[in-house]
C-alpha cells in the first residue's frame, strides 16, 4: 500500500483536505499528516478526515537552547519550521517509510525537501494535485519509485555553469545544497569554496552564496572554512561596503568559536578603506560606521583578552601601524590641544580634586579615604556610571568618532559640555580611574585650565579606548608598572609625540600591613591562586607546577581564591574553563585541589596559603602576589609570557629570585623553599618585607601627595 506524509506548517483547509484525503483513499494509499499548527484546536474536525494517523509536531523552540532559539529568530520561515520538527521521532520515522512526502504550504517546503534526502525514494511534492499526479505515477510503475537525479543535483548544476545555477536557486534549495551532510564531505565543501570564486557571478548573487556556503559549513563543523569561504567571495567584489562586510562576517565566523581569527588583518584593511573613502565622500554617519567597526575588530577581546597570547606581545607598534595609515583614524586621533595650560596647584587654599571613575572604584578607596581627610585637598567624587545621562556619553563610541571626523561640529560636544563643565569648572585637578570611555569623552572638549590626569591600569592598553582619547588634553598619564607603560606608548603614537602628557608609574594602593598574620605549620605545603576568573590567569600552569611537587610530596595542595570564568563571556572563556574544570575534578575529588570561591577577607585566606603563585599570562602587577607576599607566602611568580624578554616585566617589577621561567622552575623553587619550615618561613619574612616596604599604602601615599600636590616629575 502507497504510504503518503502530508507536513503542514499552518492549519489547512479542512474541507479541501477532507476531499483530498478521500482521494488519497480511494487510490489505496494510507495518509498520514503531521502539523506544527495546534491540531487540538481541530480535534473533531481532524478526527473525521478518514487519516491513517494524525500527529502534533512541536509547535516552538521554548524548551531548547538559547543560543538555538536567538539562530530561529534571525532565520526564515521554512528553516524555523524544520528547526522544531527536526528531532520529532514520529516524523523521522514515518518519512522514512513514506512513498510519497507532501508539503502543504510554504513554511513546510524546507521541512519536506530535508526529509527527502533521507529517505531517496519517496516522491517529494509542493500541494495535494502534484501529490495525487505522484501516486498515480507510482501505482502506474508497480510500486517501484522512478528512476530521477540524484539528491545533489543542486551541486551539480553549479559545478556545472555557476554564475546560472547559483543566481537561480531559491534560499531553501540553496540551504539543502549546501547542508550539513554535503559541508562534511571534503569534495562537497571544496566544490563549494570553488563555486563562490567562479567569475562572471553578480556581486549581490556571490555575496548571498557565499553566506549559505558558509552557513552550511559552520552547520558541518567547518569554521575555518566558513571563514575562508567568505574571504574567497569578498576578494572578488570590488564594492568596497560589500567586501568589507563579507570580510568581517569572515573574522567573526572564527571569533564567535573562539578563535583568534587569521584574516584579521585583511577585515579591519577593509573597514578601513571604507570609512576613509565615504569620509573622502564626505558622508560621515557611513566612514564613523565603518571605522567603529575597524576599531572594534582590531581590538576585539576574543583576539587580545580571552585567549594566551595576543598579536600586540609580539609586535605592538607593527600591529597598530596600518590603523594610524588611515585617513579616517588620523582624523580621529589629531591632537587638539588645549587653549591655556593647567593651572598650578593653588597656594592660598585646598586642591579641588575630582576623583570620578565609571562603575568600578576597586583601587580608589584608599586615595579617596586619603584625600577627603587630607588639609591640603577639598575632594569630590563622581561616578559616571551613577548618573543615566553621563553614563550615556562615555560609553558612546560612535558619536565620539564621529564628533572627531566632523570637526566637533556635531552635538556630541554639546552634550558633554553641560554634563562636565561645571565638574570641570569647580576642580583644579581631576583624577580619572581607567584610560576607557570616559576617558574618550572627557577629552572631546577643552578641559580650561583644570589639569586632567588619568590612570591606566593594563586591561585599558587591549582596547580600544586609547585610541580614541585625546592625550593631547590630559597632563598626567600614571601607569601602575614599567611594562604596561612601554606597551601603551608603543601603541599609541600619541604617547610618543609633542602633545604627549607626562607619564608617570605609581604603584596601586593597597594596605598591606593587615596580610601580615601568623601562619600554622600545615600552610607550608598550601600553594595559592588568588584570581582565576580570566582566561589570561592560565590557572592550568597552577595546575602543573602543583602536579609536580606532589611528585615529591602529596602533602601539596592548590587553594583557588576567587571567582570562576564566566563562560558567558565569550566561547573562548568557555572553552579554557571546560578544559580546566575537566584536569581539576580528579584533583578537587583526591583533596589535592581546594577551591574557595570568592571571599571579601582575602587576609583570613592567606592565612593558610604558604606559598603564592602568579601563574598569568600578562598582568598588570598582580595585586595578588603583592597581598600573598605581605602574608608571609613565598612568592613564585612565572615570567609572564607577555613581557618575557622585554626591557621591563615581572622579572624588574619582582625581586629576581621571585620569578621562574616554568613550571619545573616553579616547583624546584617551591621544593627548595619549603624543604624545612624554618626555611620557609625565612622566605616568607623576606617577601613580606619587601612587600611592607614597596607596595603598602605608606610608601605609596607619598607619591600620590606628589602626583597631585607637587605635580611630580615626569
Amino acid at each position: 500500500m502507497t504510504e503518503v506524509l502530508l507536513v503542514a506548517s499552518a492549519r489547512p483547509q479542512l474541507r479541501v483536505l477532507a476531499d483530498s484525503v478521500r482521494k488519497f483513499n480511494a487510490k489505496g494509499a494510507r495518509v498520514y499528516l503531521a502539523g506544527t499548527f495546534h491540531l487540538d484546536a481541530v480535534a473533531e474536525e481532524i478526527a473525521a478526515l478518514e487519516l491513517a494517523e494524525a500527529h502534533q509536531l512541536p509547535r516552538s523552540l521554548a524548551h531548547r537552547s538559547q543560543v538555538l532559539r536567538r539562530r530561529a529568530k534571525e532565520s526564515p520561515r521554512g528553516l524555523r519550521i524544520w528547526m522544531q520538527a527536526q528531532r520529532d521521532a514520529w516524523l523521522r520515522s514515518r518519512a522514512r517509510r513514506a512513498d510519497v512526502l507532501v508539503a502543504l504550504d510554504p513554511g513546510a517546503v524546507y521541512t519536506v525537501w530535508r526529509l527527502a534526502q533521507h529517505n531517496r525514494s519517496a516522491e517529494a511534492r509542493f500541494g495535494i494535485a502534484p501529490a495525487l499526479k505522484a501516486v498515480e505515477d507510482l501505482q502506474a510503475r508497480g510500486g517501484r519509485p522512478a528512476e530521477r537525479a540524484p539528491a545533489l543535483s543542486a551541486l551539480q548544476t553549479v559545478a556545472r555553469d555557476v554564475r546560472r545555477g547559483v543566481g537561480n536557486l531559491p534560499g531553501t534549495l540553496m540551504r539543502t545544497a549546501t547542508a550539513r551532510p554535503i559541508m562534511r564531505s571534503g569534495v562537497g565543501a571544496r566544490l563549494w569554496r570553488s563555486a563562490v570564486t567562479a567569475p562572471g557571478m553578480p556581486a549581490k548573487v556571490r555575496a548571498a552564496t557565499s553566506r549559505y556556503v558558509a552557513e552550511g559549513m559552520q552547520w558541518a563543523g567547518r569554521t575555518s572554512g566558513a571563514a575562508l569561504t567568505l574571504a574567497d567571495a569578498a576578494a572578488k567584489i570590488p564594492d568596497l561596503a560589500l567586501r568589507a562586510e563579507l570580510l568581517d562576517e569572515s573574522v567573526m565566523q572564527e571569533i564567535r568559536k573562539g578563535i583568534s581569527p587569521s584574516g584579521l588583518a585583511k577585515a579591519v584593511a577593509a573597514r578601513l578603506a571604507h570609512a576613509d573613502a565615504e569620509l573622502a565622500a564626505g558622508r560621515r554617519a557611513e566612514a564613523t560606521a565603518a571605522l567603529d567597526r575597524a576599531l572594534f575588530l582590531d581590538f576585539h577581546r576574543v583576539v587580545h583578552i580571552d585567549q594566551l597570547s595576543s598579536p600586540l606581545a609580539k609586535d605592538a607598534e607593527g600591529y597598530v601601524a596600518p590603523l594610524y595609515h588611515s585617513e579616517a583614524m588620523q582624523t580621529l586621533s589629531r591632537p587638539q590641544g588645549r587653549r591655556v595650560p593647567a593651572a598650578p596647584a593653588p597656594a592660598d587654599r585646598p586642591l579641588r580634586l575630582l576623583v570620578t571613575t565609571s562603575a568600578n572604584d576597586n583601587f580608589l578607596h584608599l586615595i579617596r579615604n586619603h584625600f577627603r581627610d587630607h588639609p591640603g585637598v577639598e575632594l569630590r567624587y563622581l561616578d559616571l556610571a551613577e548618573s543615566k545621562h553621563l553614563k550615556r556619553v562615555s560609553w558612546a563610541a560612535k558619536r565620539i568618532i564621529e564628533d572627531r571626523l566632523s570637526g566637533g561640529t556635531s552635538d556630541y560636544q554639546e552634550e558633554v559640555e553641560r554634563l562636565m563643565r561645571p565638574h570641570l569648572d569647580w576642580a583644579d585637578t581631576v583624577f580619572l580611574e581607567w584610560a576607557v570611555g570616559p576617558a574618550a569623552m572627557l577629552t572631546t572638549i577643552d578641559p580650561g585650565d583644570t589639569r586632567i590626569v588619568v590612570r591606566l591600569h593594563s586591561y585599558e592598553a587591549f582596547t580600544r579606548w586609547p585610541h580614541m582619547t585625546d592625550f593631547s588634553r590630559v597632563d598626567d598619564l600614571v601607569f601602575i608598572a614599567p611594562h604596561v607603560r612601554d606597551l601603551t606608548r608603543s601603541l599609541v603614537p600619541q604617547l610618543r609625540g609633542e602633545h604627549a602628557p607626562r607619564l608617570h608609574v605609581l604603584h596601586n594602593a593597597m594596605a598591606l600591613s593587615g596580610f601580615n598574620r601568623p601562619k600554622p605549620a600545615e600552610a607550608r605545603f598550601n600553594l595559592g591562586l588568588i584570581g582565576i576568573s580570566q582566561v589570561a590567569k592560565d590557572p592550568k600552569w597552577a595546575v602543573r607546577v602543583l602536579e609536580l611537587v606532589r611528585k615529591h610530596d602529596e602533602r601539596y595542595r592548590l587553594i583557588l581564591v576567587g571567582g570562576d570564568m564566566d563562560p558567558k563571556t565569550s566561547q573562548a572563556t568557555r572553552e579554557y574553563r571546560r578544559e580546566f574544570d575537566k584536569e581539576l575534578a580528579p584533583l578537587e575529588e583526591s583533596g589535592a585541589v581546594v577551591r574557595l570561591g570568592p571571599t571579601d577577607d582575602v587576609p583570613s585566606k592567606l592565612v593558610e596559603i604558604g606559598t603564592i603563585l602568579s601563574s598569568s599570562v600578562r598582568e598588570g602587577c598582580h595585586v595578588g602576589v603583592m597581598e600573598g607576599a605581605a602574608s608571609g607566602a613565598v612568592p613564585v611568580v612565572r615570567d609572564w609570557p607577555f613581557y618575557a624578554g622585554k626591557p621591563n616585566s615581572a622579572r624588574t617589577l619582582y625581586p629576581e629570585d621571585w620569578v621562574v621561567g616554568s613550571p619545573e622552575e616553579a616547583a624546584e623553587r617551591i621544593l627548595k623553599t619549603t624543604a624545612t619550615e624554618q626555611s620557609w618561613r625565612s622566605a616568607g619574612e623576606l617577601a613580606a618585607e619587601h612587600a611592607l616596604a614597596t607596595w603598602d599604602w605608606p610608601v605609596v601615599q607619598k607619591q600620590f601627595e606628589e602626583l597631585f600636590l607637587g605635580r611630580g616629575k615626569s
